[in-house]
């Protein structure tokens, strides 16, 4: 597969998240749907969370199960530490910023907007690391193995664009130029992964982007449940966690049948 070929399906298969957008400027539901909306996103990045972390320890599990054969333990110690530290910089780095575009806005709590942006920044990261699957698996000549993961991360990318706008739907109706740039923060480090990633190949760098996309998606997640409390409704908020997570591993599980 070409460089330009890798790069323009790399493009498509972060340009999906836009298709999950919208729903950020639905208006006039209750609250039951907010509530309803709000933490079923909060169930896919539930799982997000799970699968970055799932391929950001197996690198550092097979470097261990290396050095327990015997090989040197230096690289099981740099991939440790790389994916600890980039978990710790990604939610605290986003932790900070959001405080303090809170403060700024005079306010004591992030607002849905911030959630979004955050959002946003989690899922860019993690798809920055797709990118590098595609690219990578491009380069040494998987053709058929990146077209899967085109099509699977295409795929995914849709709920995460849902991800992004569901906490904002019914409270405060974004500007498409709001959504737009979400999208562009949250898909489009997917061509950029691409396009590094068809250059080199790098386990650390791979390990670096995961960690921090999970740090980032754990903040989130702390604040979408925060949201979702203040509905009171348990029942409603417990159902509709379970739905998000289910249907966000049904689509993994479809997506994994298929070989991608």
């Amino acid at each position: 597969m070409s460089f330009t070929q890798t790069v323009l399906l790399a493009a498509f298969a972060g340009g999906t998240i836009f298709l999950g957008l919208p729903i950020g400027r639905l208006r006039r539901l209750s609250k039951g749907w907010q509530a309803t909306l709000t933490t079923a996103a909060g169930g896919v990045i539930l799982f997000l969370i799970y699968d970055v972390l799932s391929q950001a320890v197996e690198p550092v599990s097979e470097a261990l199960h290396s050095f327990r054969g015997g090989a040197s333990a230096n690289q099981f110690l740099e991939y440790a530490a790389v994916l600890a530290l980039s978990v710790a910089f990604g939610l605290l780095s986003v932790t900070y910023v959001t405080g303090r575009l809170a403060r700024r806005d005079s306010g004591t709590s992030i607002s849905p907007r911030q959630i979004a942006l955050g959002t946003a920044v989690g899922l860019g990261l993690h798809n920055f690391s797709e990118g590098l699957a595609i690219g990578q698996s491009a380069a040494t000549g998987a053709t058929t193995f990146a077209l899967l993961l085109v099509i699977g991360f295409a795929l995914h990318n849709t709920t995460e664009g849902f991800a992004i706008s569901a906490p904002l739907s019914g409270v405060e109706r974004p500007s498409w130029r709001f959504l737009a740039g979400a999208g562009v923060v949250g898909g489009g480090p997917t061509f950029l992964g691409g396009v590094l990633g068809y250059s080199f190949v790098s386990p650390v760098l791979s390990i670096l982007f995961l960690g921090l996309a999970a740090g980032a998606l754990i903040f989130v997640f702390n604040e979408m449940m925060a949201v979702s409390r203040r509905f009171s409704l348990p029942m409603v908020t417990g159902m509709a966690l379970t739905i998000g997570l289910l249907a966000a591993f049904g689509t993994d599980f479809v997506l994994s049948a298929a070989g991608a």
